[in-house]
């Protein structure tokens, strides 16, 4: 019995509760366009980022990761992570034993909600850098987005520094990360409002642009299932 409970509390994750917790490991093995981690990320599709150390305290981020096996296999990924016209593109190598952080920017979090109520409920119970979705909704206003996507939110995640969005569905409350894609949480949740406020909580009336207008139409939960 004391074999099968050690079993069981070995096969829970490596976080407490809803939120991934960003950790901190190096890279054991560099494989093509993969790194062997070596200590694998709390779930697969979490993504993080490599830090390397070029001596006399200076650092920086070289690369990005998304963790795709739990025996912390994890991909490169192509792409810049603050991107300025002014600096320099980074083209150092990966190295062994170079800093992983996952979870990188995890404690920034867009909350897409379908009322005041439940915004509040949930960002009073967490102790993170709530990013108010006003920011979002101004965001595909200008971008002439009709809906969220996958795609525009990992652009606005990647502009204002998000590390997940906090997606509230008809039963259930999920985590995606933006630059994966992949959901790395989810819990059920209860007494939602069977209307929600669409497209979602935000504090404008109004937006005289896109899905944000006056004659926008649609279901808050139909919508976020397809995220």
């Amino acid at each position: 019995m004391r074999k099968i409970a050690l079993l069981a509390l070995l096969a829970l994750p490596l976080f407490a509760g809803f939120f991934p917790a960003t950790t901190q490991t190096s890279v054991s093995e560099i494989k093509d366009k993969n790194v062997i981690l070596h200590s694998p990320f709390p779930v697969d599709g979490m993504s993080g980022v490599i830090v390397h150390n070029y001596g006399n305290d200076v650092e920086a981020i070289t690369h990005q990761v998304v963790q795709t096996n739990k025996n912390g296999t994890a991909k490169l990924l192509n792409s810049t992570i603050i991107h300025h016209d002014k600096l320099p593109t980074i083209k150092t190598a990966v190295t062994k034993n170079d800093k992983v952080i996952g979870g990188y920017l995890y404690n920034n979090i867009l909350l897409l909600a379908p009322d005041a109520n439940t915004y509040a409920k949930i960002t009073s119970a967490h102790k993170k850098n709530w990013v108010h979705p006003d920011l979002y909704a101004i965001y595909l206003s200008q971008e002439g987005e009709a809906t969220p996507t996958k795609e525009n939110l990992a652009a606005f995640a990647k502009a204002y520094q998000i590390g997940l969005i906090y997606i509230v569905k008809k039963d259930a409350a999920v985590l995606l990360d933006p630059v994966s894609g992949k959901y790395v949480a989810q819990k059920s949740l209860t007494d939602l409002p069977a209307t929600a406020q669409f497209p979602f909580f935000m504090r404008f009336d109004k937006i005289e642009t896109g899905w944000f207008s006056k004659t926008a139409k649609g279901n808050y939960y139909q919508t976020m299932e397809k995220i």
